[in-house]
Protein backbone atom coordinates (compact mmCIF):
# COMPACT_ATOMS: atom_id res chain seq x y z
CA UNK A 1 0.00 0.00 0.00
CA UNK A 2 1.02 3.22 -1.42
CA UNK A 3 0.43 7.20 -1.47
CA UNK A 4 0.82 8.01 -4.93
CA UNK A 5 0.37 11.78 -5.79
CA UNK A 6 -0.48 12.39 -9.25
CA UNK A 7 -0.46 16.18 -10.23
CA UNK A 8 -2.67 17.12 -13.54
CA UNK A 9 -2.08 20.15 -15.94
CA UNK A 10 -3.90 20.93 -18.91
CA UNK A 11 -3.10 22.85 -22.08
CA UNK A 12 -4.99 24.17 -24.88
CA UNK A 13 -8.08 25.86 -25.37
CA UNK A 14 -11.29 24.28 -26.19
CA UNK A 15 -12.04 25.96 -29.32
CA UNK A 16 -12.45 23.65 -32.58
CA UNK A 17 -10.12 25.10 -35.41
CA UNK A 18 -12.35 25.87 -38.30
CA UNK A 19 -15.40 26.61 -36.41
CA UNK A 20 -14.81 30.14 -36.98
CA UNK A 21 -13.13 31.30 -33.41
CA UNK A 22 -10.17 33.34 -33.47
CA UNK A 23 -7.46 31.97 -31.61
CA UNK A 24 -8.14 28.28 -30.88
CA UNK A 25 -4.95 25.65 -30.31
CA UNK A 26 -3.99 23.25 -32.44
CA UNK A 27 -4.02 20.48 -29.81
CA UNK A 28 -5.89 20.11 -26.29
CA UNK A 29 -4.34 17.87 -23.56
CA UNK A 30 -3.62 16.99 -20.09
CA UNK A 31 0.12 16.04 -18.48
CA UNK A 32 0.74 14.98 -14.88
CA UNK A 33 3.67 14.65 -12.76
CA UNK A 34 3.90 11.68 -10.32
CA UNK A 35 5.52 11.72 -6.85
CA UNK A 36 5.63 8.50 -5.25
CA UNK A 37 5.03 8.35 -1.20
CA UNK A 38 5.74 11.30 1.15
CA UNK A 39 7.56 14.05 -1.40
CA UNK A 40 7.63 16.79 1.62
CA UNK A 41 11.20 17.43 0.63
CA UNK A 42 10.57 18.49 -3.11
CA UNK A 43 6.93 20.59 -2.04
CA UNK A 44 9.82 22.66 0.07
CA UNK A 45 12.09 22.52 -2.60
CA UNK A 46 9.56 24.79 -4.79
CA UNK A 47 8.71 27.08 -2.00
CA UNK A 48 12.22 27.48 -1.25
CA UNK A 49 13.11 28.67 -4.64
CA UNK A 50 10.02 30.75 -5.10
CA UNK A 51 11.00 32.49 -1.89
CA UNK A 52 15.08 32.44 -2.81
CA UNK A 53 13.66 34.45 -6.16
CA UNK A 54 11.58 36.91 -4.19
CA UNK A 55 14.38 37.48 -2.30
CA UNK A 56 16.39 38.61 -5.44
CA UNK A 57 13.71 40.98 -6.38
CA UNK A 58 11.19 39.13 -8.57
CA UNK A 59 7.62 39.08 -7.66
CA UNK A 60 6.07 36.09 -7.67
CA UNK A 61 2.77 35.87 -6.17
CA UNK A 62 1.36 33.48 -8.15
CA UNK A 63 3.95 31.28 -8.19
CA UNK A 64 6.03 29.81 -11.41
CA UNK A 65 4.07 29.34 -14.73
CA UNK A 66 6.24 28.18 -17.66
CA UNK A 67 4.19 30.31 -20.60
CA UNK A 68 4.99 33.55 -18.41
CA UNK A 69 8.27 33.32 -16.75
CA UNK A 70 11.54 34.35 -18.07
CA UNK A 71 14.43 32.39 -19.04
CA UNK A 72 16.11 33.16 -15.96
CA UNK A 73 13.00 31.70 -13.95
CA UNK A 74 13.00 29.00 -16.56
CA UNK A 75 16.43 27.81 -15.83
CA UNK A 76 16.18 27.74 -12.08
CA UNK A 77 12.56 25.96 -12.37
CA UNK A 78 14.10 23.01 -15.00
CA UNK A 79 16.99 22.62 -12.48
CA UNK A 80 15.13 21.62 -9.65
CA UNK A 81 12.63 19.27 -11.19
CA UNK A 82 15.69 17.65 -12.98
CA UNK A 83 16.58 17.07 -9.32
CA UNK A 84 13.37 16.26 -8.30
CA UNK A 85 12.67 13.47 -11.36
CA UNK A 86 9.08 12.92 -10.95
CA UNK A 87 7.22 10.53 -13.58
CA UNK A 88 5.74 12.53 -16.73
CA UNK A 89 3.38 11.72 -19.36
CA UNK A 90 1.05 13.65 -21.34
CA UNK A 91 -1.68 13.30 -23.93
CA UNK A 92 -2.63 15.47 -26.57
CA UNK A 93 -6.09 15.83 -28.69
CA UNK A 94 -5.20 17.55 -32.67
CA UNK A 95 -9.07 18.72 -32.71
CA UNK A 96 -8.78 19.09 -36.28
CA UNK A 97 -8.94 15.36 -36.09
CA UNK A 98 -11.79 15.06 -33.88
CA UNK A 99 -15.03 13.20 -35.45
CA UNK A 100 -18.05 15.47 -36.01
CA UNK A 101 -19.85 13.20 -33.38
CA UNK A 102 -17.53 14.35 -30.94
CA UNK A 103 -17.93 18.04 -31.69
CA UNK A 104 -21.60 18.05 -31.84
CA UNK A 105 -21.01 17.29 -28.21
CA UNK A 106 -19.34 20.76 -27.25
CA UNK A 107 -16.37 22.27 -25.86
CA UNK A 108 -16.29 20.36 -22.28
CA UNK A 109 -16.97 16.74 -23.97
CA UNK A 110 -13.58 17.74 -25.06
CA UNK A 111 -12.29 18.03 -22.02
CA UNK A 112 -13.43 15.24 -20.27
CA UNK A 113 -12.34 13.28 -23.35
CA UNK A 114 -8.86 14.16 -22.97
CA UNK A 115 -8.81 13.48 -19.36
CA UNK A 116 -10.46 10.41 -19.20
CA UNK A 117 -7.89 9.06 -22.27
CA UNK A 118 -4.79 10.17 -20.36
CA UNK A 119 -6.01 9.16 -16.50
CA UNK A 120 -7.75 5.85 -17.23
CA UNK A 121 -3.82 4.40 -18.52
CA UNK A 122 -2.03 6.59 -16.11
CA UNK A 123 -4.08 5.64 -13.17
CA UNK A 124 -3.20 2.03 -13.63
CA UNK A 125 0.63 2.45 -14.65
CA UNK A 126 1.64 4.36 -11.35
CA UNK A 127 -0.99 2.89 -8.96
CA UNK A 128 -2.42 -0.48 -7.64
CA UNK A 129 -6.26 -1.30 -6.47
CA UNK A 130 -4.36 -1.16 -2.74
CA UNK A 131 -3.15 2.31 -3.30
CA UNK A 132 -4.42 5.55 -2.33
CA UNK A 133 -4.29 8.02 -5.46
CA UNK A 134 -4.42 11.44 -4.75
CA UNK A 135 -5.22 13.49 -7.99
CA UNK A 136 -4.52 16.75 -7.70
CA UNK A 137 -6.23 19.03 -10.76
CA UNK A 138 -5.87 22.57 -11.53
CA UNK A 139 -8.88 24.62 -11.82
CA UNK A 140 -10.43 25.61 -15.28
CA UNK A 141 -11.46 28.42 -17.09
CA UNK A 142 -14.25 30.92 -15.67
CA UNK A 143 -16.71 29.92 -12.71
CA UNK A 144 -18.83 27.93 -15.04
CA UNK A 145 -16.11 26.15 -16.06
CA UNK A 146 -14.56 25.36 -13.35
CA UNK A 147 -17.51 23.64 -11.98
CA UNK A 148 -18.30 21.74 -15.31
CA UNK A 149 -14.59 20.86 -15.26
CA UNK A 150 -14.52 19.30 -11.53
CA UNK A 151 -18.06 16.55 -12.34
CA UNK A 152 -16.05 15.92 -15.80
CA UNK A 153 -13.09 15.04 -13.45
CA UNK A 154 -14.70 13.74 -10.86
CA UNK A 155 -17.44 11.48 -13.16
CA UNK A 156 -13.50 9.79 -14.82
CA UNK A 157 -12.38 9.31 -11.24
CA UNK A 158 -15.28 7.60 -10.52
CA UNK A 159 -14.93 5.21 -13.20
CA UNK A 160 -11.52 4.21 -12.40
CA UNK A 161 -10.76 0.67 -10.27
CA UNK A 162 -8.54 2.76 -8.14
CA UNK A 163 -8.77 4.07 -4.38
CA UNK A 164 -8.68 8.09 -5.85
CA UNK A 165 -8.94 11.16 -3.68
CA UNK A 166 -9.68 13.98 -6.02
CA UNK A 167 -8.34 17.70 -4.98
CA UNK A 168 -9.31 20.67 -7.63
CA UNK A 169 -6.83 23.10 -6.55
CA UNK A 170 -5.35 26.50 -7.57
CA UNK A 171 -2.24 26.00 -9.93
CA UNK A 172 -0.70 29.19 -7.70
CA UNK A 173 -1.47 26.89 -4.54
CA UNK A 174 0.80 23.70 -5.38
CA UNK A 175 4.04 23.37 -6.34
CA UNK A 176 3.32 19.93 -8.09
CA UNK A 177 0.46 21.67 -10.23
CA UNK A 178 3.73 24.40 -11.53
CA UNK A 179 5.91 21.17 -11.98
CA UNK A 180 3.13 19.51 -13.77
CA UNK A 181 2.43 22.87 -15.78
CA UNK A 182 6.36 23.35 -16.83
CA UNK A 183 6.14 19.57 -17.80
CA UNK A 184 3.53 19.89 -20.35
CA UNK A 185 4.71 23.03 -21.90
CA UNK A 186 8.44 21.53 -22.82
CA UNK A 187 6.74 18.51 -24.07
CA UNK A 188 4.40 20.77 -25.97
CA UNK A 189 7.16 22.93 -27.28
CA UNK A 190 8.97 19.87 -28.92
CA UNK A 191 5.07 18.62 -30.59
CA UNK A 192 4.70 22.36 -32.02
CA UNK A 193 8.34 21.90 -33.94
CA UNK A 194 9.34 24.74 -31.35
CA UNK A 195 12.69 24.82 -29.51
CA UNK A 196 12.60 24.00 -26.07
CA UNK A 197 16.64 23.33 -24.37
CA UNK A 198 15.15 21.80 -21.03
CA UNK A 199 13.08 19.17 -22.74
CA UNK A 200 15.91 16.82 -23.03
CA UNK A 201 18.01 16.86 -19.82
CA UNK A 202 15.33 18.25 -17.25
CA UNK A 203 11.90 16.42 -18.71
CA UNK A 204 12.59 13.73 -21.25
CA UNK A 205 14.48 11.62 -18.26
CA UNK A 206 11.36 10.70 -16.78
CA UNK A 207 8.96 11.00 -19.75
CA UNK A 208 7.21 7.70 -19.76
CA UNK A 209 4.13 8.31 -22.34
CA UNK A 210 3.37 10.53 -24.82
CA UNK A 211 -0.15 9.78 -26.09
CA UNK A 212 -1.75 11.16 -29.45
CA UNK A 213 -4.74 9.22 -29.79
CA UNK A 214 -6.19 12.02 -32.56
CA UNK A 215 -2.92 12.19 -34.61
CA UNK A 216 0.12 14.62 -35.17
CA UNK A 217 -0.52 18.64 -37.06
CA UNK A 218 1.29 18.28 -40.11
CA UNK A 219 4.75 19.80 -39.80
CA UNK A 220 5.77 22.71 -41.34
CA UNK A 221 7.31 22.45 -44.82
CA UNK A 222 10.76 24.93 -44.74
Amino acid sequence: MADIYLYADETGNLDYAGQGKNGASTYFGFGTAVFTGNHGDALFGGMNLRAQLSADGLHLPEGFHAVNDKIATKNRVFQLIREQAPRFDSTFLYKAGAYSSVRSKGEMYLYKMAWFLHFKEIAKQVSTPDDTLYVIAGTFGTAARQTAAKVALEDVCNQIDRNIVLCVWKSSSSWGLQVADYGLWAIQRELENKTCTWLSPCVQPTLSTQFHPWGRAPRAVE
